[in-house]
């Protein structure tokens, strides 16, 4: 699924990102609203983790992400 699919349909997706990175709190969440960089950044921040690590993840989970999320 592209991004462009996530980011419009995020309230959908949530509960697959919050599987994924549970230690992201529902103000991250709104913060994030979809987009990606902000996505990369909070998973950073809460994991402490290097930008390249977290955009490594961001990539993981995008190839990942199924049509089927979306039900």
């Amino acid at each position: 699924m592209n991004w462009d699919r996530i980011e419009g349909n995020w309230k959908q997706l949530k509960g697959k990102v919050k599987e994924q990175w549970g230690k992201l709190s529902d103000d991250d969440f709104d913060v994030i609203a979809g987009r990606r960089e902000q996505l990369a950044g909070k998973i950073q921040e809460r994991y402490g983790l290097a930008r390249d690590e977290a955009e490594r993840q961001v990539s993981d989970w995008e190839r990942r992400a199924d049509d089927r999320w979306l039900s």
